[in-house]
């Protein structure tokens, strides 16, 4: 009689086998993604603690400010009152909004068409044209400073307002040029040539068309230029240092600082509400400008 031998039962499916090789892997894989995310916290601890810092100084009374306690006690919230009350704080408020709120828009309207020819149109100079958008990119503001400060102060008496600031971005700014030229490279061109069959022109192409499609390149340029000008100092300080009443919050806020430069809790709470808007702007804002900022690489 054949003798029977018992074969021992499997454990379980052959695929639910983890070999060392896969654990060794599973392994790196979970360390990699320990590293990567450590790493990743830790950049934002690093960026989001002065802001952190930044603000509990500014609910912190005359005393307590920059010493060892960390946390306010009590929040003192009459600092924000106190900075508004402040002579012409208001005033720098308006007119940091006229400045960037009117120069994004000029800049915005005067760009896109020229941006629209050099993507779209096929004529003679046209690289021409583009090799001379980016050389002006490449040309520092301070080298023509004084030959526009001669022109608009002593030709035009308009030194002493924001004029000077504001006009120029009516004329089209090279960086935003060449921004919304890449972001339209991306566009197909079937799109404007069915416009065309359909009996639109090109300035009705570019309105009905265009324009639409390219509305995350057009949020980029205007985020691009609406931060500019609100942390413009260089300017501001050429053209309006002379007249307070023409101040922005960026030169105001070092007038504020010298003024209060014992009251750092006040100081804080200046800086707090002049950088507010601009990350509030950008949180609200941030798909369409990440969006825009990525597809202009797409084409070159």
């Amino acid at each position: 009689m054949a003798q029977v031998l018992d074969t021992p039962k499997a454990a379980g499916p052959v695929s639910d086998i983890v070999t060392p090789a896969e654990r060794v892997a599973r392994r790196k894989a979970l360390l990699h993604w320990i590293g990567v995310h450590s790493l990743g916290v830790a950049a934002a601890l690093f960026f989001v603690l002065p802001f952190v810092f930044l603000l509990l100084t500014s609910l912190m009374g005359d005393q307590q400010a920059l010493t060892r306690d960390l946390w306010p006690h009590p929040f003192e919230w009459s600092n924000y009152k106190e900075v508004f009350n402040t002579p012409g704080f208001l005033t720098w408020w308006k007119n940091t909004l006229l400045y960037a709120g009117l120069g994004t828009v000029l800049t915005v309207v005067s760009s896109l068409p020229v941006a629209y020819a050099l993507a779209k149109f096929r004529f003679r100079g046209r690289h021409l044209s583009l090799m001379l958008v980016i050389s002006m990119m490449m040309l520092p503001p301070q080298v023509v400073v004084i030959p526009m400060y001669l022109f608009w102060a002593k030709q035009l008496d308009m030194s002493g307002t924001l004029w000077p600031l504001i006009i120029p971005m009516a004329f089209g700014d090279a960086f935003s040029i060449f921004l919304l030229r890449q972001f339209l490279l991306t566009i197909p061109n079937e799109y404007l040539d069915a416009a065309k069959v359909d009996g639109c022109g090109e300035f009705r192409t570019l309105l009905r068309v265009v324009i639409p499609m390219a509305k995350p390149g057009i949020a980029a340029v205007a985020l691009f230029q609406f931060f500019y000008a609100w942390n413009d100092y260089f300017g501001p300080q050429i053209y309006a240092s002379e007249n307070p009443a023409a101040w922005t919050l960026s030169y105001g806020l070092e007038s504020f600082k010298g003024a209060h430069h014992t009251d750092w809790n006040l100081t804080m709470a200046a800086t707090v509400l002049v950088m507010a808007p601009v990350i509030v702007v950008f949180f609200f804002a941030q798909k369409a400008f990440v969006e825009g900022v990525t597809l202009t690489g797409v084409k070159g």
